[in-house]
């Protein structure tokens, strides 16, 4: 069980009170597939994903990209027990979408970056350390049916 102080605790619920979630899964999201384009393999049903244009503009990204941060929604409101909120999206993403376990870690990297971008100075080291260790957390959640 992961010990989370008081400050990582209000960080990580600061963080998830400022984010647009509008902004922030999209963008997200579509970083990950430009950046590393061999993710798109699981995204074959969301149609023109031939370049960066395509992939930012596209709705299904958009939408995804929303469901991913609901879902890191569902692991702060849960972030004693993440691993069991988890334990049905991890059995999800392995067993029937067959999702590299490495692409998580991609997309929190992606996700990192596009949170400070929006966050500015309010994203202290002491805060994205914090983010840090939630996002590790959520990455071993979503990895754990794969072991």
């Amino acid at each position: 069980m992961v010990k989370w102080t008081d400050f990582e605790r209000a960080a990580i619920q600061d963080i998830f009170s400022k984010i647009d979630y509008d902004v922030v899964g999209p963008a997200a999201l579509s970083r990950c597939l430009v950046v590393y384009p061999w993710t798109q393999r699981y995204f074959s049903g969301f149609g023109n994903l031939y370049n960066a244009a395509a992939i930012k503009s596209n709705p299904k990204v958009a939408a995804h990209g929303r469901v991913v941060l609901q879902g890191l929604v569902q692991a702060v409101s849960n972030m004693d027990n993440i691993k069991a909120a988890f334990a049905d999206l991890s059995v999800l993403h392995s067993e029937k979408l067959h999702v590299d376990p490495g692409n998580f870690k991609l997309l929190g990297d992606c996700l990192t970056i596009v949170i400070a971008s929006q966050l500015g100075k309010d994203f202290t080291a002491e805060v994205q350390q914090a983010f840090q260790k939630f996002l590790n957390v959520v990455v071993a959640s979503l990895q754990k049916q794969y072991y």
